[in-house]
């Protein structure tokens, strides 16, 4: 077994791992299925398929404020995200763009933040509606 040096050689199948929330209480009723697979589309249209992985994720705990994207290892967590803003967000996951700035999600403290479904920011989808918001 080879040891590792420093941290280039940290051992991971993907640069980048992008999680959209498509669990729990808000997300599935925001969109988050759809960002998802606007993201992948988009990294998959650049060719970065084996650089870069868009998967499903569990609940991440921020209901309401979705859907939530997460990009690792940046650390960078992004809210409310929808359908017209995937273009923007997938030029800067692939450093072909600027950081969407009005997406970056400032969470109201550590840990769990969840809103009442009164308070989503974006409200609930009925079956087949898109969402679409400006930046």
């Amino acid at each position: 077994m080879t040891e590792k040096s420093d941290d280039s050689d940290i051992s991971r199948p993907y640069e980048k791992l992008i999680l959209v929330c498509t669990q729990g209480k808000s997300c599935p009723r925001q969109g988050g299925a759809e960002i998802c697979s606007k993201l992948r589309e988009q990294v998959f249209q650049a060719g970065q398929k084996n650089r870069i992985r868009v998967v499903k994720s569990g609940c991440l705990a921020q209901c309401g404020h979705g859907p939530i994207v997460a990009v690792e290892p940046e650390g960078t967590w992004f809210s409310a995200v929808q359908a017209d803003h995937c273009e923007k967000l997938a030029d800067w996951i692939l450093n072909r763009g600027p950081l969407p700035e009005g997406l970056i999600f400032d969470p109201p403290e550590e840990g769990k933040n969840i809103l009442p479904e009164a308070d989503w920011r974006i409200p609930p989808q009925t079956s087949g509606e898109a969402g679409n918001s400006a930046i």
